[in-house]
């Protein structure tokens, strides 16, 4: 059911500003919006509706200048404006009066506030037939998480919670499911006796940008890894749904995430790595030390990058490193999924000991497809050369922010994160920040506007003895295993 009434908790925030407002216009110059969609902001403003109209225009010119005008001032003239604290019951009942029933409450608010908001929700006896959304992060840990997810299934059913990720919004990634599930071509390759890595990569050239009290609490591994690349992990590694409906979808996804092995304290001093840049140049911007940004406790040695190999035990994946990695302040942009084939073993050209690489490239922004193949020569036919297939992938018709919130509003929850699935993401991650917290590994430093803290040494699957001579059969001789730089598109993008 749609909804009839979007209520926005912490409509004045920089969540809100900087991407749900642009959603709503971009929703509204695609006939996106519903007609009859009531907009309500909720913020401890004093304010009244005409001044907080204009914080939403100006808001809306500098964070989305780009969409159609009319989009943006249909969103502003919808919008009407509730003054005081999201915790307040009182407050709620204004922003929801006269009717809560088929409404949506967006919590645009800091972790810290979840809770309060949530209970005043509940006090005001919000109808079952309305919804409540959250954004990222979904707590600090398990503990934290699971907590929050109680909270919230003491008042709402699981079917009304919308965790989102918009990283589950963007076409690349749902292409992921296309390319495996629709083409008979690539399904049978798609596993350990075929694919020697996996490489998950999210690298920025941005840096803090003003969100260091944000940022310096929580750093790369739980700003990106946690959520985004191991929602990348599990579509890349799921087992094929009996279809791709929210039960069986999501089911699928949880099921994938507890065949993940966590890691013990010996596999994260291995196969994780920590760093945090130090002053350089990204392009014409001079970068002081990520210490000296303003607003940053250097005591805390947050991390801008983090990398880290996980493993899947499963039939499917067994001794295959799934090496996920992002970083701030980088060289370049670098956003991708990227499978690495294992070299066939029968010698036949003449450099089969260092063949060209086999791969299939997910890139993102801008989205193409890109698969490597070797191919003969062009000199010497009994020799190979790599040669890449490349297709630019067409323009997505809604950004992923704007996706997930169609969704949401019409009541469809297959990509939103359910409470399992959080809680098992944390799972994963949780003994790898506790051995951080521990100083293992140490904590290091990049130069910005460098590839990062990647060296390639002491990660990955060579760097681990008990992978050698191991595959998911038992077979898998160590030394046909993939011994370079995994590259894509001519880019080092992990480890030697």
């Amino acid at each position: 059911m749609t909804a009839r009434r979007l209520v926005i908790l912490g409509a004045t925030g920089d969540l809100t500003g900087r991407y749900l407002l642009g959603a709503l216009a971009e929703m509204a110059g695609a006939g996106f919006l519903p007609a009859d969609l009531a907009l309500v902001g909720v913020a401890r403003q004093p304010w009244d509706t005409p001044r907080f109209r204009a914080h939403v225009a100006e808001c809306l010119e500098r964070h989305a200048g780009h969409l159609p005008r009319a989009g943006r001032m249909e969103v502003v003239g919808r919008l009407s404006y509730v003054a005081g604290d999201v915790r307040s019951p009182a407050v709620l009942n204004r922003a929801f009066a006269p009717d809560a029933r088929d409404s949506v409450a967006y919590l645009a608010l800091p972790p810290a506030v979840f809770a309060p908001a949530v209970e005043a929700l509940a006090g005001i006896g919000v109808s079952d037939d309305s919804r409540i959304i959250v954004e990222k992060p979904f707590g600090s840990n398990l503990g934290s998480a699971q907590a929050l997810n109680h909270l919230l299934h003491r008042h709402f059913a699981e079917s009304s919670v919308f965790r989102l990720d918009h990283f589950l919004g963007k076409q690349t990634v749902q292409n992921v499911l296309g390319a495996r599930f629709a083409n008979r071509l690539l399904e049978p390759v798609w596993n350990c006796h075929h694919v020697a890595a996996v490489d998950l990569v999210w690298d920025e050239t941005v840096a803090l940008d003003g969100r260091a009290g944000y940022y310096d609490h929580t750093g790369a591994l739980r700003d990106v890894i946690q959520n985004h690349l191991l929602q990348l992990l599990c579509l890349v590694a799921m087992e094929r749904p009996a279809a791709l409906a929210e039960k069986e979808f999501r089911d699928a996804k949880v099921e994938l995430l507890r065949a993940v092995r966590r890691p013990t304290p010996a596999e994260v001093a291995l196969h994780t790595r920590r760093a945090r840049y130090g002053a350089g140049q990204v392009g014409d911007r001079d970068l002081p030390d990520y210490v000296d940004e303003p607003g940053v406790h250097p005591a805390r040695e947050t991390e801008t990058y983090a990398e880290v190999t996980l493993f899947v035990d499963n039939e499917r994946w067994r001794g295959v490193p799934f090496r996920l990695r992002t970083g701030k302040a980088l060289a370049e942009d670098r956003r991708r999924i990227a499978l690495s084939y294992r070299p066939l073993t029968e010698a036949l050209f003449g450099q089969d000991d260092d063949p060209p690489l086999n791969r299939i490239v997910f890139e993102m922004n801008p989205d193409r497809l890109v698969v490597d193949l070797a191919l003969n020569g062009a000199g010497d036919l009994f020799c190979t050369e790599a040669a890449a297939l490349e297709v630019d992938l067409a323009a997505q018709d809604l950004s992923p922010h704007a996706r997930l919130l169609v969704e949401a509003l019409e009541g469809d929850s297959t990509l939103a994160i359910r409470g399992d699935e959080a809680e098992e993401c944390w799972r994963i991650v949780e003994p790898i920040l506790r051995e951080w917290e521990r100083g293992t590994p140490p904590l290091h430093t990049y130069r910005a506007g460098s590839e990062g803290a990647s060296a390639g040494a002491g990660l990955g699957a060579d760097a681990d003895p008990q992978l050698a001579g191991h595959s998911c059969e038992g077979r898998f001789d160590g030394r046909h295993q993939h011994r370079r730089s995994v590259e894509a598109s001519g880019d080092a993008v992990l480890f030697q």
